[in-house]
C-alpha cells in the first residue's frame, strides 16, 4: 500500500487538474444573473445587453502558473463587444496579462488585443487576426507566466512572447504580485471596433460568449510555492510543473514566427510616431 500512495496522489493531481469545475474554480461576481454556470460546472456562459455585460473571476489568486480555457466567442455581428480572459492584481501599481477579443461587423474578423502590465505600466500592446473563425466553435487560449516569461498561446500555438529583461533593460516585468484570473463580456463600441467606428447594434442583444475547461496549473498565493520557493513546490495541478521554467524549443519559435509574419497586425515595437525618442528598451532585443 505504501508504493501505490504516491501513484494515488499523483493520480488525485491529474484528476483535479483535468476535470474543471467551475463551481469550484470560480465565482461570477457581476451581471446580475447575465453569467450563467452550466453543464454541472463543465461550461459557463456570459451575456451583454444594453443594460450590462458580465464576468467572472478565479477563486484563488496565482504567483504563476499556466491557465487555460476554452472560449467560443460571440457569433455574428459582434461589433462594439469585448470577449475577455486576463490575470491581474489588485491595487496601484497592478500587474496585469490580457487577452482581449474585440468584435466586428458580421463577417469581419475579430481582433485579438494582447497587453502586459507591470507595477501599473502597460502599453505593450500586439494584436492579432486569427486563422479561424473563433465564434463556430470552442478553442483553446492559455496565458503561460513564470519567472523568466509570459507566453499567449492559441490552440497551444505561441502568438506572444514577453520575456523578463528587467534586468538587462529596466522593463519592468510582473513576478511579485498575485494574480487572479478574470474573464468578461462588455460593450465598448467607443473604441473596440474599428477605432469606434462601427457600433454596437442592440437589436442583435442578447449577445453570448461561452467558456469551458478552465484549467489552472498553478502557485497558489500564500502557499509554500506561491511564496518562491523551489523547494517545496506545492501547486494545484502539480502533476505537470512544466509551466515553471517553460519557454519555447525549436518548433515553438518556428509556430511563433510564423504568426508573427502573418497574423499580426498591431506591435507597438513598429509604431515609431508612437515612440518618436525611439521604441522601448525592450523591443530591441530578439522577440523569438
Amino acid at each position: 500500500m505504501a508504493k501505490l500512495l504516491p501513484l494515488l496522489l499523483i493520480l488525485l493531481c491529474i484528476t483535479y487538474s483535468a476535470s474543471a469545475d467551475f463551481y469550484r474554480d470560480a465565482e461570477i461576481t457581476w451581471g446580475d444573473g447575465r453569467g450563467k454556470i452550466l453543464e454541472g460546472g463543465r461550461a459557463l456562459s456570459l451575456s451583454l445587453d444594453n443594460y450590462s455585460g458580465s464576468g467572472f473571476q478565479s477563486k484563488n489568486e496565482y504567483l504563476f502558473g499556466r491557465f487555460d480555457i476554452q472560449l467560443k466567442l460571440v457569433p455574428g455581428n459582434s461589433a462594439g463587444t469585448v470577449t475577455t480572459f486576463f490575470l491581474s492584481s489588485q491595487g496601484a501599481g497592478h500587474d496585469e496579462i490580457d487577452f482581449e477579443f474585440l468584435g466586428n461587423a458580421t463577417g469581419e474578423p475579430y481582433t485579438v488585443h494582447t497587453n502586459v502590465y507591470a507595477k501599473g505600466k502597460g502599453d505593450k500592446e500586439q494584436q492579432f487576426r486569427l486563422w479561424f473563425d473563433p465564434s463556430s466553435s470552442y478553442h483553446t487560449y492559455s496565458i503561460l507566466w513564470n519567472p523568466q516569461r509570459i507566453i499567449f498561446l492559441v490552440d497551444n500555438i505561441p502568438i506572444r512572447v514577453f520575456n523578463n529583461e528587467e534586468a538587462i533593460t529596466g522593463t519592468p516585468f510582473p513576478t511579485s504580485q498575485a494574480m487572479r484570473v478574470y474573464c468578461s463580456l462588455w460593450n465598448a463600441d467607443d473604441w473596440a471596433t474599428q477605432g469606434g467606428r462601427v457600433k454596437t447594434d442592440w437589436t442583435k442583444a442578447p449577445f453570448v460568449a461561452s467558456y469551458r475547461n478552465f484549467n489552472i496549473n498553478g502557485c497558489v498565493a500564500g502557499s509554500q510555492c506561491g511564496s518562491g520557493s523551489d523547494s517545496n513546490m506545492k501547486a494545484e495541478g502539480a502533476n505537470n510543473n512544466n509551466w515553471r521554467t517553460q519557454g519555447l524549443d525549436a518548433n515553438g519559435r518556428n509556430r511563433l514566427r510564423w504568426v508573427q509574419q502573418k497574423y499580426i497586425i498591431y506591435n507597438y515595437c513598429s509604431d515609431s510616431k508612437r515612440f518618436p525618442q525611439g521604441i522601448p528598451a525592450e523591443c530591441k532585443r530578439s522577440r523569438f
